[in-house]
């Protein structure tokens, strides 16, 4: 389905989704339902203002994967919790194909008034590509690819934050449009985008992964690698606007479920940020890998890399421990 037929642009944080849509939408495991409310999030409740009486309101913000592209609202990590630990009630702002730049840019525009006991920040440990970079591919109506531009931080030489891109443009450009200045601010969606292509096309993907023992993330290996510097002032200047305690949730990619990369070098970095009791930093990679390879591949879909609804059941119950701590005790 086509980015038009689910989102709508939005001048500062770039687009989200189209409020209160109810649509059917192909994937992978044949089609789900998707449902939003009236500020344009995955949801079938609104955000009130107040918190509900004697409820602890937690507030998650992410890309897809915790949006839940391929999964029904009612299957997703975030509304699992609800049952998992009762007494709280979760509002999931993420919006699918956005990096932790935009999620943090949606705080600041629809998080601002509302009333929360708990930040959680989710953050896919692939949006560090997409937090350096000011264009994302799209496919149009007719399956063509097209451009959508994004808005971007740069950081300063000491230290500080500059937002650039805004008004973000509605209108979308063909690649032969862009000019070739700014070709290399395109997210490819990873390195190697050639030879990822050619092994996808000849089902040899994960076998190459498997040889050659790909890192998909390299940019976590070194603290002072430029894109970690700005992810981290990122992350580090929302949890200082935040009104409550924070969780930062690193998601790895499935290779790190799967053990066919190291997940050393982002567990080193996001580690960097825990600043207990305020700020703490919930991994739940260990209590994937608590489950059978086989399970572990049932995680993510067959041919889709988003998590399937098992994914995130056990995404829910790590959370859970995560979050625990900072509810109120009985």
């Amino acid at each position: 389905m086509s980015f038009r037929r689910l989102f709508t642009p939005h001048p500062v944080y770039g687009h989200r989704f189209i409020p209160n849509l109810k649509a059917r939408v192909p994937s992978d495991a044949g089609a789900y339902l998707l449902r939003t409310n009236g500020r344009g999030f995955r949801s079938d409740r609104e955000f009130e203002t107040r918190r509900s009486a004697g409820r602890f309101r937690i507030l998650v913000f992410g890309d897809s994967f915790t949006a839940a592209d391929g999964v029904r609202n009612e299957d997703r990590y975030t509304d699992l919790i609800e049952a998992l630990l009762p007494g709280t009630e979760v509002f999931n702002f993420a919006v699918s194909g956005t990096g932790t730049d935009q999620q943090y840019l949606i705080f600041r525009e629809e998080a601002a008034g509302l009333d929360y006991d708990l930040l959680v920040i989710a953050v896919l440990v692939e949006n560090i590509r997409r937090i350096t970079a000011r264009y994302r591919p799209y496919q149009d109506e007719a399956g063509g690819t097209v451009y959508y531009a994004k808005p971007y931080f740069e950081l300063g030489p000491a230290g500080d934050l500059a937002l650039h891109g805004t008004p973000v443009p509605p209108e979308p450009l063909r690649p032969q449009a862009l000019p070739e200045s700014e070709r290399q601010h395109v997210d490819q969606g990873g390195r190697f985008a050639g030879l990822r292509s050619l092994a996808n096309a000849v089902g040899a993907r994960e076998i190459l992964q498997k040889v050659t023992y790909y890192q998909p993330v390299p940019e976590y290996d070194q603290p002072d690698d430029p894109a970690w510097r700005l992810m981290r002032a990122i992350l580090c200047q929302w949890i200082a606007e935040a009104r409550a305690p924070v969780v930062v949730f690193p998601l790895p990619l499935y290779q790190h479920v799967e053990e066919t990369a190291s997940a050393a070098g982002y567990q080193a970095r996001f580690s960097e940020l825990a600043d207990p009791p305020r700020v703490a930093v919930h991994d739940p990679l260990a209590d994937l890998m608590r489950y059978d390879a086989t399970t572990r591949r049932s995680f993510r879909f067959e041919r889709d890399i988003h998590p399937t609804p098992a994914a995130h059941l056990a995404l829910a119950a790590s959370l859970a421990e995560g979050v625990r701590p900072f509810l109120p005790r009985s």
